[in-house]
């Protein structure tokens, strides 16, 4: 990561203060700019890097549904949010398009004042059925977890025997609906998968959706992460450039994860997202709010905190404001650049990976 681009000291109090806009900045001087809810911690598959079947499996007891934030009390913390900066949301889950009329939750969020754009990650396997609807609703765009198109491949990845077939109809779905430009996200695995990116990249190429190759990451704790598995996004680079020559882009917006390479042909575009070996804390903007109401200001967090107990207590909007500037405000999180140290403590209870969305 560039320089520039990273956290150099801590701002003190009056630097870190709301400006003129509302907007908060945290101890590196990071804007609050993007909120990610996880709307459900289920999902329909077991993928043993996020949910692996031998612990997840049918004895696991996950949330009651009465623990769900509501479709009001997300909107609710939206709107708060809103007048300190966010401006993008995504929504994740687990699999969010496992929570009952969601599009209702969608049209709400679109139609809050400073929501200039609103996403949702999926493992694809449900969208055809949902996606012209949530497009109605106001979503913008989607992304699409795609592991490998090998079939058997596949089916061995997500842990519960699924095909990809309804995965690729869904994409054909969203791109129809106008949920677009399409993004697919590839967890790449050494000996796992990394023979998976020359297939996906020979089938998207020139069809307007844009794979990102996400290295290997140690969130959570469930997921056995090695860094041996860990396949650098550099070699995967020289890789696919072998094939089909690509040259660097501009970032489409600061704080964007991935790094952007476009095919020198004209045929489209792909992206790498490189926590592990280029860190890109620095320019962090990203909140996460997780199913039952905990926000946490750090994909590899250890601890988050209650605004579901603020919402269910009565809390008044002042109250949550003054909360949520306190949590950001007080803000220095940069695990990725921290991570050799970091692997040397204890993380027991770092916040697993399906809960936040990732």
């Amino acid at each position: 990561m560039p320089a520039a681009d990273q956290p150099t000291r801590h701002l003190d109090a009056a630097e870190r203060s709301d400006d003129a806009s509302g907007v908060l900045a945290d101890r590196f001087g990071r804007r609050l700019r993007d909120l990610r809810i996880s709307v459900i911690d289920r999902c329909n598959f077991r993928c043993d890097y996020c949910m692996p079947l031998e612990t997840y499996g049918e004895d696991y007891s996950f949330l009651d549904p009465d623990h769900y934030l509501s479709f009001e009390e997300i909107t609710r913390l939206v709107r708060l949010f809103a007048r300190r900066g966010v401006e993008k949301i995504r929504i994740t889950g687990g699999e969010p398009l496992l929570r009952p009329n969601l599009e209702e939750l969608i049209r709400d969020i679109a139609q809050v004042e400073g929501i200039r754009e609103i996403a949702l990650t999926t493992n694809g396997y449900l969208l055809a059925d949902h996606a012209e609807a949530l497009a109605d609703a106001g979503l913008h765009r989607v992304t699409v977890s795609l592991d490998a198109l090998d079939p058997e491949l596949f089916r061995k990845m997500n842990g519960v025997g699924k095909g990809p077939e309804p995965v690729l109809e869904g994409i054909v779905a969203a791109d129809r609906a106008g949920l677009t430009p399409i993004k697919v996200n590839t967890v790449v695995r050494r000996g796992v998968n990394d023979e998976s990116v020359l297939p996906l990249v020979r089938h998207f190429r020139g069809t307007g959706r844009i794979v990102r190759f996400i290295e290997y990451m140690d969130v959570g704790t469930r997921n056995g992460w090695d860094r041996a598995e860990v396949v650098p996004s550099a070699e995967l680079k020289d890789r696919i450039d072998a094939e089909f020559p690509i040259e660097p882009l501009e970032a489409n917006y600061p704080g964007e994860v991935a790094n952007r390479y476009a095919f020198r042909d004209g045929e489209g575009e792909i992206g790498f997202v490189s926590s592990v070996t280029n860190p890109f804390c620095g320019n962090c903007t990203r909140a996460r709010l997780s199913t039952e109401g905990m926000l946490y200001t750090c994909l590899f967090a250890e601890d988050g905190t209650d605004f579901r107990s603020l919402l269910r207590d009565g809390a008044a909007d002042e109250a949550i404001l003054d909360r949520l500037g306190s949590v950001w405000g007080d803000r220095d999180d940069r695990y990725s650049e921290e991570r050799g140290r970091a692997a040397d403590q204890d993380a027991d209870d770092r916040v697993e990976m399906y809960k936040i969305g990732g």
